[in-house]
C-alpha cells in the first residue's frame, strides 16, 4: 500500500481556507481567521507584505485585521534590528491560544447575554400566566448562563494538566 503525502504549500493552504471557515463559524470574519491560520503555520515572523501577498488581501484588510489578531491576544509585533517593518507572530502555545480565544468570546457573546437576562429577570412583571412562562425561561437562562460562565472561568484559570484530569476525564468515560 502506497501514502501518498500532501506537498507544504498545498497542505498549508488546506490549513489556511479551513482555519477561516472555521473563523466564521466563531462569528469572526474570514480573513481575520486566515491571517491567524497563516501566522500559526509560518515558523517566522511574517511583515504585512508578506501577508498580503500569501493571502491575496488589500493592505488595509491585512493591516485591520492584524491590529485586530493583536487586540485578541493572539499574534504579537516584533521589530527586527536595522529593519523598519514590523513582523507579527502568532502564539504558538495552542492551551494559551484557546484561553485567548475562549476570554474573547465570554466578553462578545456571555457577558452581554447575562447583562440582558439579568436586567429581564428584575424587570420583569409576572402578571400572568404568559409573562410568568416568560419569567421562568429567563430565569432559567440566567442561571444557566452563570453556570456556563463558571465553567467557563474555571477553564481559563486552569492550565492543562487540570483540564485533562479534570475536566476531559468527565467526557472521555
Amino acid at each position: 500500500m502506497t501514502t501518498t503525502y500532501m506537498q507544504f504549500d498545498e497542505a498549508k493552504e488546506k490549513f489556511i481556507q479551513a482555519w477561516g471557515t472555521l473563523g466564521t463559524k466563531w462569528g469572526i470574519n474570514r480573513t481575520m481567521a486566515q491571517v491567524h491560520a497563516l501566522l500559526l503555520v509560518s515558523p517566522d515572523a511574517l511583515s504585512a507584505t508578506e501577508i498580503m501577498e500569501q493571502l491575496n488581501i488589500s493592505r488595509g484588510n491585512a493591516n485591520m485585521n492584524l491590529r485586530a489578531l493583536i487586540d485578541w491576544g493572539l499574534i504579537m509585533k516584533e521589530l527586527k534590528p536595522g529593519d523598519r517593518k514590523e513582523y507579527f507572530f502568532a502564539e504558538k502555545d495552542i492551551w494559551k491560544m484557546s484561553k485567548l480565544i475562549l476570554i474573547q468570546r465570554k466578553k462578545k457573546e456571555l457577558e452581554p447575554i447575562m447583562r440582558v437576562l439579568e436586567e429581564l429577570k428584575g424587570e420583569m412583571t409576572q402578571n400572568n400566566s404568559q409573562e410568568a412562562a416568560m419569567h421562568q425561561t429567563i430565569t432559567d437562562l440566567h442561571d444557566f448562563s452563570q453556570h456556563a460562565d463558571q465553567v467557563v472561568e474555571k477553564v481559563i484559570q486552569s492550565d492543562l494538566n487540570w483540564l485533562q484530569e479534570k475536566f476531559l476525564k468527565q467526557f472521555l468515560k
